[in-house]
């Protein structure tokens, strides 16, 4: 039987086991029974408020970077020509269109977006961040806005070229506080802090959160703390996008619920993506989380846990999914997490890191639990048919 602390994952102070220091010991029995403690309800189930498709209110007057003087020639500041374009548009709203070409941007002013607009970029458009010194920047911000759509093209960050060395919160997409928010078929690299993150603006039980946000077909990879962040959010729904290679400063997670004391982080649906190779968890949950739904997603080769939920996170299902060769357990609760649904997922020859240390192949069989790290002391959970590693 393996003896492991949680708290190696590759976090800091946002991963719960560290925070805890728990030790848990994983029992043989635990692996190959399917537990059924009480039934917890479904979160987000009375209606289906997620879409793959939103709508929003874009207005209709369509403007070209290039006629607001953007160069994309790859050594021009374009900044203020974006900032110009979104800005002459009317109170109505509109279309900037950002055709081929490689944009400079200063991400500590960023692109700032307003209400009714759509940022849309051609296939071979690229906004790359300017070197900056800055722990906090942005290269698409939007605050405090409703109706806003940004799509197609790439997002590269600074993290390469970065001047400074504090600081993780050098993002490509900051979402604060906005509503209706529609983000999809684009990609977002190289970033000194997250993908992208989604949260509010505001102080513990006065912030405002970022409410009805679909982020779809998005490719964030190679960033340096996250993939994609969560603070305070209500109805967030991520379908179809990858969240990969994440490393470089603690957590390292393909996605992390993280709202903490600022607010809750609720109704989130994470839909057939994939998290891979992520340098910490593939994803974690922890405190003022509920009502989150993991469903048909692939969460495989991170360096932690596949799926971590801990803090006071409530009210979470795991299902369907596949959740392989990950470093740790494939699936671990922490205390006090509770209303926690594990089910029907594929979750097989996770604890690799174990393996490799043994000098010994990740598939070999074992009798020791590898895949489910449940503490025995956690009341109303349900595990129920999921697939676990073959024994011998």
């Amino acid at each position: 039987m393996f003896e492991q602390t949680t708290g190696i994952a590759g976090s800091t102070d946002t991963n719960l086991a560290a925070r805890r220091g728990t030790t848990v010991r994983r029992s043989l029995g635990l692996a190959g029974a399917a537990l059924a403690f009480s039934l917890v309800a479904l979160p987000a189930s009375a209606t289906n408020w997620w879409s793959a498709s939103p709508s929003v209110s874009i207005g209709s007057k369509i403007i070209s970077v290039r006629t607001a003087g953007a160069l994309g020639d790859g050594r021009h500041n374009d900044t203020s020509a974006f900032q110009a374009a979104i800005n002459s548009l009317p109170s109505s709203g509109g279309t900037i269109t950002v055709p081929a070409g490689t944009y400079m941007i200063d991400a500590v002013r960023s692109i700032n977006l307003r209400s009714h607009v759509r940022l849309r970029m051609s296939s071979g458009a690229k906004l790359v961040a300017l070197p900056n010194s800055s722990p906090r920047s942005s290269v698409i911000k939007a605050s405090r806005v409703t109706n806003v759509e940004i799509t197609g093209g790439a997002i590269v960050g600074d993290r390469a070229r970065h001047i400074g060395t504090s600081g993780e919160w050098g993002m490509g997409i900051n979402i604060l506080a906005s509503s209706k928010v529609y983000v999809h078929d684009l990609r977002v690299s190289d970033c000194w802090g997250d993908g992208l993150y989604i949260g509010a603006i505001g102080s513990a039980g006065h912030a405002t959160p970022s409410t009805d946000v679909t982020v779809r077909s998005v490719v964030s990879t190679n960033n340096r703390r996250q993939g994609l962040s969560f603070g305070p959010v209500d109805r967030v729904f991520v379908y179809k996008s990858t969240f990969s290679n994440t490393h470089g400063t603690k957590p390292e997670h393909g996605v992390d619920i993280e709202p903490q004391i600022q607010g809750p982080a609720r109704n989130i649906r994470l839909e057939a993506n994939t998290m891979v190779g992520n340098r910490g968890n593939g994803l974690e949950m922890s405190d003022n989380v509920s009502a989150v739904v993991a469903k048909s997603n692939t969460i495989k080769g991170n360096h932690g846990f596949g799926v971590l939920i801990g803090g006071t996170s409530n009210n979470a299902w795991v299902t369907n999914n596949l959740i392989t060769e990950n470093g740790l357990d494939g699936v671990s609760l922490v205390s006090p997490a509770r209303s926690i649904k594990i089910t029907s997922n594929k979750i097989t020859y996770n604890s690799t890191r174990w393996f490799v240390t043994n000098n010994k192949s990740i598939y070999t069989l074992t009798s020791s639990s590898r895949d489910l790290d449940i503490p025995r002391t956690l009341r109303d959970i349900t595990v129920s048919g999921n697939t676990l590693s073959p024994r011998p």
